[in-house]
């Protein structure tokens, strides 16, 4: 990856980092290895050597390549998209739908769909659970939440960080590392907490989000420390408010950072392989999980 330092010339933010030509204000270190423009990371695409800007992969200056024959990549290897956070405002909005169906339906709708390994749910008259065959709840429960205050704060989190991350990696990329992270958080949370208390939440997935945005930093070089900082207040609230699964932020934080590690560390010549290949070992372990707590509890 080269990275020059900016020229009098050149727009520079408050760092004093050279702005991104196609988002001015956008301080970076990253530059085209074609053209030797400044780019951020919601423009640069991944090359053989360094990325390159979207302009010049458009074109396939230099390369004696047809426009066609040279698509834009992310860092990751996905494909650059128009929206880069049209799966974030979707994600947000079924979260948003839920949250609304909650409302308006009441206690008996969560308790059908919240996490819970096994109990006797009074509304309900039966004994429900995760345990009792009902493996969806380690996937609806990431669509449930709590409270406004609940789901205000895990939307804000996904909008902050969910966009940003969508672009670098692209859009199925994304959606596997926010689901696989989501599903680990469940699946942990079922194996460690008491089968009679109901959890959920997109905690689990959003942590995720936040071990691969850690990650990917570190790829890029860029300055960790506000990152750190957020993760380490909101680890201060997960094992600092008694109602908190903190069994689900922590399990959607490892996988983040194990997926995250494989997308963008991947080398270019076995990228799907190796990324697949570590999706496949995260959902293996998230379900090895669930079936142990299962036999445990039946």
């Amino acid at each position: 990856m080269d990275q020059a330092s900016g020229s009098p010339q050149e727009p520079q933010d408050a760092h004093g980092l050279p702005s991104c030509y196609r988002h001015p204000g956008r301080g970076t270190g990253i530059r085209c290895t074609r053209c030797e423009r400044p780019i951020c990371t919601d423009c640069m695409v991944s090359a053989s050597v360094g990325f390159q800007c979207p302009e010049c992969v458009r074109t396939g200056s230099g390369t004696g390549h047809a426009p066609s024959a040279n698509q834009p990549r992310t860092v990751a290897g996905g494909s650059v998209a128009a929206d880069p956070r049209l799966l974030t405002k979707i994600l947000i909005g079924l979260n948003l739908a839920a949250f609304l169906v909650q409302l308006s339906v009441g206690d008996r709708f969560t308790d059908q769909f919240d996490l819970i390994g096994r109990a006797f749910v009074p509304e309900l008259g039966s004994v429900e659970g995760v345990a009792e065959g009902q493996w969806y709840r380690l996937v609806t429960a990431m669509f449930l939440h709590g409270g406004y205050v609940h789901i205000a704060f895990n939307m804000l989190s996904l909008w902050w960080i969910g966009g940003p991350l969508e672009a670098a990696l692209g859009r199925v990329r994304y959606l596997a590392l926010y689901l696989l992270s989501g599903l680990a958080g469940s699946a942990l949370t079922y194996l460690i907490a008491g089968s009679n208390v109901p959890s959920l939440g997109a905690s689990g997935a959003i942590f995720g989000l936040f071990g691969a945005t850690a990650v990917l930093m570190r790829r890029l070089n860029y300055d960790m420390r506000p990152v750190i900082a957020l993760l380490v207040i909101n680890l201060i609230f997960t094992f600092g408010w008694p109602s908190i699964a903190w069994q689900a932020h922590v399990g959607g934080l490892v996988a983040g950072v194990v997926i995250g590690y494989a997308m963008v560390h991947a080398p270019a010549e076995r990228r799907t392989l190796v990324q697949v290949g570590t999706c496949a070992l995260v959902l293996l372990a998230t379900v090895g999980m669930a079936l142990a707590r299962t036999v445990s509890l039946t």
